[in-house]
């Protein structure tokens, strides 16, 4: 139903958090108008398209699970389910120079271990599959309680090194709940959408379009400040004041928009929030380079510092052993992906050093594989990508309504205990504009 008096509300990020509260405000009868930084809507989601290509391709490599039921409610409610592709890709791990399947089948009993190991395994991931107490987990480390129930040899040889390349150093730090959450959520089949997931991001913007909300690319908010209590922002079409604004986006940039939260108690949850940023090489072949048909392939690490370990990044993700080349134009397309601090070496490595670093360890898992085989590459890069959820996190996690007035806050950071994803970017972007319209205006916080 139509709100007799709309509000006027302002989104910071075009993403998918910024589109779907844009979408669910929209379709209350409010005022809405995005301002994105890039040239494209999409943010962490967005994609990429060469000429030649039918489908774009995602800066960094994303699919949904077919449990993912927020994004897959958002599809429909667009109009756009028959644009979903559901399909069923191959993943493995790689242990001591061989490829083993991982999704849960018959085939995960190939994995190198011993029966018993195979058997406490089999049980562990049942049990979190089944249980629904999650906070229980949340006071345990993953390290602690993966080496309780797997043993020393399932959890050595193959869990330790998978949250190792995750998480570096921390790896010893982060919590259960999470661990649990990527148990319970993984479906062996996964989904997409037609054209790539751009063409959501794309479709997804034109349905809030239709809906009245004004979009403007190029467009980075400069400053927030709040005359007389109202949220008003400094864009480049000028200033602009609203009835509530919402920021999508990182800890650090909420912080550095309304520097006024960092004497508060919720400027110190801000601060004490953890994350690591993504590193995405992308490399055309004109080979494949998993010939066993694996899309995701997990590498497992035995060091923080990746200079020690076999590869050095996390995941080699084959996209077209997941999506069909014929829509690249027959290329074969290959991630390799990892997670890092933003303070990493890889941040500060130039793109043709970094890239020549990754393609080196291509060889080890094919090869045959050639450098004339490369047809060309590209370089991703986002500073914040992945919280850190150490123990206890669900303390420290600041909700959507700040202390200013009129200013709401979405992030990956609030995901918790689920990993990040877009379908828990839409999830959070329903919750935050039902509390945006829904609640009185806070009293401003004062230091």
């Amino acid at each position: 139903m139509r709100k007799a008096n709309p509000l006027r509300i302002g989104i910071l990020g075009a993403g998918v958090a910024g589109l779907a509260a844009a979408w669910e405000l929209t379709r209350a009868g409010h005022q809405v108008e995005c301002y994105e930084a890039a040239p494209q809507v999409g943010g962490l989601a967005a994609g990429f398209r060469e000429p030649e290509w039918e489908w774009s391709l995602e800066k960094f490599y994303h699919h949904w699970f077919t449990n993912d039921r927020d994004a897959l409610r958002l599809i429909d409610e667009i109009g756009a389910r028959d644009q979903l592709r559901i399909l069923r890709p191959k993943t493995s791990i790689w242990i001591d120079g061989h490829s083993y399947r991982t999704e849960l089948s018959p085939a995960s009993l190939s994995l190198p271990l011993s029966p018993l190991a195979l058997a406490r395994m089999a049980f562990t991931i049942l049990y979190l599959k089944f249980t629904r107490n999650w906070a229980a987990l949340e006071g345990v480390t993953a390290d602690r309680w993966l080496r309780r129930w797997l043993g020393d040899e399932g959890y050595e040889g193959l869990f330790r090194p998978l949250l190792i390349g995750k998480f570096a150093d921390a790896f010893d730090q982060v919590n259960m709940a999470w661990f649990w959450a990527r148990a319970v959520k993984r479906t062996t089949k996964l989904a997409t959408f037609a054209g790539g997931f751009q063409a959501f991001n794309e479709a997804l913007a034109a349905a809030v379009r239709a809906q009245g909300a004004q979009i403007h690319l190029n467009a980075p908010v400069r400053a927030l400040q709040f005359p007389q209590g109202q949220p008003t922002l400094e864009t480049p079409q000028g200033r602009q004041r609203f009835d509530r604004v919402l920021i999508t986006g990182s800890p650090r940039l909420l912080l550095r928009l309304a520097p006024q939260l960092a004497e508060t108690d919720y400027g110190a949850q801000l601060r004490s929030l953890r994350s690591i940023g993504a590193i995405c090489a992308i490399f055309s072949l004109r080979e494949p380079l998993l010939t066993d048909g694996t899309y995701w392939l997990s590498l497992p690490a035995q060091s923080a510092d990746r200079s020690r370990n076999e590869f050095p990044f996390l995941v080699l993700v084959e996209h077209t052993n997941f999506i069909d080349r014929r829509h690249f134009n027959g290329e074969h397309l290959i991630y390799c992906g990892d997670y890092v601090p933003s303070d990493h070496e890889y941040f500060q490595l130039d793109e043709a050093s970094l890239l020549a670093r990754f393609r080196a360890a291509l060889p080890k898992v094919n090869a045959n594989f050639r450098d004339d085989w490369l047809r060309r590459s590209w370089l991703f890069r986002a500073p914040y990508a992945q919280p850190v959820p150490t123990l206890h996190h669900s303390a420290h996690i600041p909700p959507s309504q700040t202390p200013l007035p009129g200013l709401f806050w979405v992030s990956m950071s609030q995901v918790y205990p689920w990993d990040r994803g877009t379908n828990y970017a839409i999830e959070l972007a329903r919750r935050a504009a039902a509390l945006m319209v829904g609640e009185t205006l806070p009293i401003m916080a004062r230091s």
